[in-house]
Order: C-alpha cells, then sequence, then structure tokens
C-alpha cells in the first residue's frame, strides 16, 4: 500500500484501516492556502503547486463511504476538500502533474491507466466495501467507465461540473440536476483567469521593451536619447497595448465579441488598441510619425493581440480540440506573418529615411 506524506500541512491527523493509516486533511481553508491559490493565480509557483497522489481521507470515513477522485493539482485538491466540510469520505487522488481536472483530462494524465493505477496502489478495494467512485464530470473525457469496470472492478459515476454541488449530488442520491450539468464561463469565473495569462504575456514583454527601446535609440534623426524617447518608449506603450487588449479586454468581453475562433474574438479589441495608439502618436506624441510606423502598429497590436487570446481556448466551453487544432493551423501562420510584417515596418520607419 503507496500512501501520501503525513508531514504535508494539511494533513491533520489520520484514520485506522484494515491496511494502516491513512492522511486525514483539513475541511478549513487556511490563510496560507488562501495565499498559496492567489500566488498561483499570478503563475508564481504555478506548475509546481501540487499535492502528493494517493489516497486522502475527509472528516471519518469507514468502509461504506463514498470515493471521490480528483487531481493533485493543489487549487483542484483544496477546494474539493474545501465542499466536503462536515462529511466523511475517501479522497483518492490521482497524479496529473499539478494539472487541474479539465486539461489533464484533455491531456491523457487524469485518465484511465492512472486511476487504475491509484486504485491498486492504494489498495482501495481493501479499504471500502463497496466499489463505486465518483468522478468529476469534466474527467469524463479522459477516463472510459467500462475499461474501469474491466481492470478494477470499480463502477464510475460522474459527479457535477462544480465542486460546491458534491455535498448536494450526495445528499440527492448522487443524482445530478441539469444545473450540476452545465458548465458557465461567466464574467467572473473569466476575470480570475486573466492573471496567470496577463504575467505570462507580461514575461515577453519585458524582454520585448528594452530591444526596441534600444532600437528606437539607434534610428531616427536625432540623438539615442531623444530617438528612444519618442520611437523606443512609444513602442513599450505599444507592447503594452497589445498585451492588454489580448490578455484582459478579450477574455472580459468574450461573450459579446463577434465570431467562434478566439484568434477572431482577439483582433476586435486588437484594432481598437492599435487605432487608439495611432491617435496617441499622430496628435499627442511629440513628433510627426512617419507613414510607416503608423501602418507597423497597425499591424503588430492586432497581431499579438489575436495570438494572446488563443490562449484562452483551453478555459473556455466555447472551444473543442479540433476546433482548436483548426484554428491554430490557420491563424497561427498569419499571426508569424503580421509580426514579421510589422517589426519590418517599424524597422523601416527607423532606418530608411
Amino acid at each position: 500500500m503507496s500512501l501520501p506524506r503525513l508531514n504535508q500541512p494539511f494533513v491533520s491527523g489520520t484514520v485506522d484501516t484494515p491496511l494502516g493509516k491513512v492522511p486525514k486533511v483539513f475541511s478549513a481553508l487556511r490563510v496560507v492556502v488562501l495565499w498559496g491559490t492567489f500566488k498561483a493565480r499570478w503563475g508564481v509557483g504555478r506548475m509546481n503547486y501540487t499535492v502528493d497522489p494517493g489516497l486522502y481521507a475527509i472528516g471519518e470515513p469507514n468502509a461504506d463511504s463514498p470515493v471521490l477522485v480528483s487531481a493533485n493539482y493543489k487549487m483542484t485538491f483544496d477546494r474539493v476538500r474545501s465542499s466536503l466540510a462536515g462529511r466523511s469520505v475517501w479522497l483518492l487522488v490521482l497524479d496529473t502533474n499539478g494539472i487541474n481536472v479539465w486539461c489533464a483530462a484533455g491531456k491523457g494524465t487524469f485518465g484511465t491507466d492512472e486511476l487504475v493505477r491509484q486504485i491498486e496502489q492504494s489498495r482501495l478495494a481493501d479499504i471500502v466495501s463497496h466499489r463505486r467512485l465518483l468522478v468529476p464530470q469534466l474527467g469524463g473525457p479522459g477516463i472510459a467507465a467500462h475499461e474501469v469496470k474491466t481492470r478494477s472492478d470499480f463502477r464510475v459515476k460522474y459527479g457535477p461540473i462544480r465542486c460546491e454541488d458534491i455535498g448536494k449530488f450526495l445528499d440527492a442520491g448522487s443524482k445530478a440536476t441539469p444545473e450540476m450539468r452545465r458548465k458557465t464561463f461567466d464574467t467572473w469565473e473569466r476575470l480570475i483567469l486573466i492573471p496567470v495569462e496577463l504575467v505570462a504575456a507580461l514575461r515577453s514583454a519585458v524582454i520585448l521593451i528594452p530591444v526596441f527601446f534600444l532600437l528606437g535609440g539607434l534610428g531616427g534623426p536625432g540623438t539615442f536619447w531623444s530617438n528612444a524617447m519618442t520611437f523606443g518608449l512609444f513602442a513599450a506603450v505599444g507592447i503594452v497595448s497589445a498585451v492588454l487588449a489580448g490578455a484582459v479586454l478579450t477574455p472580459i468581453l468574450l461573450p459579446w465579441l463577434p465570431g467562434r475562433a478566439f484568434s477572431l474574438k482577439g483582433l476586435i479589441p486588437g484594432v481598437v488598441a492599435a487605432v487608439g495608439l495611432a491617435a496617441l502618436r499622430i496628435f499627442i506624441w511629440g513628433s510627426a510619425p512617419s507613414t510607416l510606423e503608423i501602418l507597423a502598429w497597425l499591424v503588430l497590436v492586432p497581431a499579438a493581440s489575436t495570438y494572446l487570446a488563443m490562449n484562452f481556448t483551453g478555459a473556455s466551453t466555447y472551444t473543442s480540440l479540433s476546433g482548436v487544432k483548426k484554428e491554430m493551423r490557420i491563424a497561427v501562420p498569419l499571426q508569424i506573418l503580421a509580426g514579421v510584417a510589422g517589426v519590418a515596418l517599424w524597422l523601416g520607419s527607423l532606418f530608411v529615411s
């Protein structure tokens, strides 16, 4: 029997079983957990935000208690355990490499093989008297229920989409209402996804801004610093505008932006940002710009915005895997072409008189 470590900070003790002691976890979330969730939302330590896979106890479960299946992404683990306060259940955590249930199911790590492996390693059949597993509905694409039954004798039941509904689902005799089967993607759900994508985009921006600033100083009619403050600094504003259009405005406005493809949805905020940027450059920003410089940003900002908007495809119910692949085959080459053309136009505005 392979068990998770007992010295993990959320483990409050143990529960005795015929095979030994199983780690018992807190249901209440402490301040340190909320701080960890906040950091993960902003991409800090996101890929290492994990718990040990294996079997855990919540409350005082016995041989007849339900067995819930989840992922070892700690944010998922924390939401599940907090939703089960006051209940006694077993929680079987799969090794998904720190990826949430939905994404891991698509990648195959929240899958049949891993579920069967954890059933065997935890010797679950010797701990519970029944043969029922409650798997999250969003994990369905990775779990072949008939194969799990053949290989382990455990039957898979798909639970509700939201952790908050697990208690109601159990109280109703493991029956879901239509609302429990419906995945929403409302404004708040989109907002909480923005930070991690924004930080990832800004990491690239931090590299690009000094490069554009330096090149802006080297080109142009004036001294290095006058050129840098005119062309280079404006380039920094352009890069930030593209990031905000693609990584912030697009997810906020998602339901109201036309088109099904996320690249198309990201085009409109990108164009609006580019036009506003051009107006800023023409009417407010120091010396009169060249036509090439204006054209450069009218191309670069929408190209970057459409690319960043595509990062949200994996978090949305609006997309399918085949649709995403089709979109990428069409959009990415166009984005690369537009990016190269935009950079060429911008360099031309600096160095070609």
